[in-house]
């Protein structure tokens, strides 16, 4: 740990230049050149790349294994990746997964309860800690993965330099490119993506852990590409999702999704999701009795017996259906008699319906003693 107390003066030089450069340049640009509507659709499309093959990539493909890929998508996945200019995937993945095992504590890289800047940007100016093989062993193995963590430094400016050059030259707009393609970016990039170490473990609601710092904030997913669930994804760590319901915003799980429709990936990781709403039962109702317990209502008894029936009849019934639906499984494996199947899949309709109407009950409570007033101080 001794090493992380020293400066890593690489990133303190490039952080520190690049947003100097762009503290300067792009208002003199701006009072000197009008920016074309090429420049801005491609600057924005670049962010959506770089910031996408980071969340889809470097997070949920590298450090958790949310899913698996052939060689292709992954080389453009890097490619991308690279240009975000957010170090290799093996430091980023090493670094992420530490991050899990030691949320909240000492060992966290970075962990907001040093403070907000330490989690946002801070943390990086520190000297890393040695890639440990036992940590990250799946990816030492990988072939693109080690040649981008050897030639990283001169990928990471190759590809900024050529795409700035590419565009500048097509846009006849060099300044414009390095502006906008190049700072401007990577600026929006870098701190998009740190507002999920600071905001996104203090901004927000927590439905499936208390304990974590960790919060789901919809806005937050808005500028994280679907990354803004982080409650849900510090619980379920391996679901290649973060929003997990249809209107969450998380164009990586689209991504993903879409690669698996198209047969681009396989053996995409989601939690169940009666599991989920086990979850949720249980945390809610900590909150629940928390609640009550500050409150002054004249059936506060009353209602704490049923947020304590309704709770266990809710997670009994889930841990029966999960049974129910392992039993089912493997009968079909087994090719058993029609008859049985069709027992057991109406034995597991009525058992979803039943879950249901529990479900929209618990609501009904949560919602009611949500509102009731605390006590006077």
């Amino acid at each position: 740990m001794e090493n992380s107390k020293q400066i890593n003066w690489a990133p303190v030089l490039f952080l520190t230049s690049y947003h100097l450069l762009l503290f300067v340049l792009f208002p003199l640009y701006l009072y000197y050149h009008s920016p074309s509507t090429a420049l801005i659709i491609t600057t924005v499309i670049l962010f959506g790349l770089t910031g996408i093959s980071i969340t889809a990539g470097y997070h949920r493909y590298y450090a958790h294994r949310c899913y698996r890929t052939n060689s292709g998508v992954e080389a453009v996945l890097l490619f991308f990746a690279t240009m975000a200019a957010q170090s290799s995937a093996l430091r980023w993945a090493f670094e992420h997964r530490i991050h899990h095992a030691h949320v909240d504590t000492e060992e966290d890289p970075y962990s907001v309860q040093k403070g907000f800047w330490h989690a946002h940007c801070l943390w990086i100016l520190n000297k890393p800690a040695p890639v440990e093989a036992k940590v990250v062993p799946d990816l030492l193995k990988n072939k693109l993965v080690m040649f981008q963590q050897n030639y990283y430094k001169y990928l990471m400016f190759g590809t900024n330099a050529l795409t700035v050059l590419f565009f500048g030259w097509a846009f006849n707009d060099y300044f414009g490119a390095f502006v906008f393609i190049g700072l401007l970016r990577l600026f929006a990039l870098h701190h998009c993506t740190w507002f999920i170490n600071s905001l996104a473990h203090m901004w927000g609601e927590k439905p499936f852990c208390q304990e974590l710092t960790a919060v789901d904030n919809y806005f937050l997913s808005l500028l994280t590409f679907g990354e803004g669930y982080h409650n849900y994804h510090h619980t379920f760590a391996n679901d290649y999702r973060n929003g997990i319901h249809w209107f969450h915003f998380d164009p990586t799980k689209w991504l993903i999704w879409s690669l698996n429709k198209v047969g681009l990936a396989h053996g995409l990781k989601r939690m169940d999701p009666v599991t989920i709403k086990k979850r949720e039962i249980i945390e809610s109702k900590n909150i629940l009795l928390e609640k009550l317990t500050k409150s002054c209502h004249q059936k506060k008894e009353e209602l704490e017996t049923l947020v304590h029936e309704l709770s266990d009849q809710i997670v009994t019934k889930v841990a029966q259906f999960n049974q129910l639906k392992a039993k089912y499984i493997a009968a079909k494996k087994e090719n058993p008699s029609r008859d049985l199947l069709k027992e057991l899949r109406l034995e597991l309709k009525s058992y979803k319906k039943s879950l249901k109407q529990d479900w929209q009950q618990w609501m009904t409570i949560y919602n009611n003693i949500m509102e009731f007033e605390p006590l006077s101080a």
